[in-house]
């Protein structure tokens, strides 16, 4: 924190951006690690729940800091969606891992590490997005091309999904197991979701800003 004041207001929210990015991109991995490799599960679960809380901290330093802050780099508005639609992807991200312990699944089968891989890559790439908020303007289009791979990575995420809830009705006869991963991997297209709705806010912004 105090390394924050001694910089300008308009690159700490840059600053805190990115650490929510990579925050966000951290969980991911998480999970990818736990769906793979199936062991030391409370630890593992713990450790992302870990990371939704220190992306809960660094929300409300966001939204602490634009309270505090008369000139935004841009809208205040955007500032506030974008700071709550990143954290958003962290919580379903640890609410999948979290269903997963709660409901003493068995190992995840190939659709569950197929989504987690899905997440992991469309994390990464806002990763990458996020810290060209502030480039020169003439480069902050470049946030663009990294939009259409997030929308690209959204929809196949929504074909495995589909996938994975049609095969988990047709090959599935505990209703109980079915309503169980039904909502795990409901949890974990919805990460990919939010990922699309952020990518919505940084594309609305290098289309107002560049």
């Amino acid at each position: 924190m105090f390394r924050l004041r001694l910089v300008p207001s308009e690159k700490k929210f840059y600053i805190l951006f990115e650490q929510s990015a990579q925050n966000m991109a951290e969980a991911a991995v998480q999970l990818k690690g736990l769906v793979d490799f199936w062991e030391d599960i409370p630890e593992r679960v713990s450790e992302i729940t870990e990371l939704e809380h220190k992306g809960d901290i660094i929300t409300h330093q966001i939204m602490d800091l634009l309270n505090r802050t008369f000139i935004t780099p841009f809208d205040r508005e955007d500032i506030a969606l974008l700071a709550h639609t990143l954290d958003d992807v962290t919580d379903f991200i640890q609410a999948a891992a979290d269903s997963m312990l709660l409901y003493r699944v068995e190992a995840p089968g190939k659709r569950a590490r197929e989504l987690a891989d899905i997440v992991l890559q469309i994390t990464a790439e806002l990763e990458r997005a996020i810290p060209k908020l502030h480039e020169h303007r003439a480069k902050l289009r470049q946030i663009l091309g990294c939009c259409v791979e997030i929308n690209r990575l959204e929809n196949v995420a929504d074909q495995v999904y589909r996938s994975a809830l049609a095969e988990l009705f047709d090959n599935t006869a505990n209703i109980a197991e079915v309503i169980k991963w039904r909502e795990i991997y409901e949890q974990m297209e919805s990460a990919t979701d939010r990922c699309e709705d952020v990518a919505d806010v940084l594309e609305g912004l290098a289309l107002k800003h560049a």
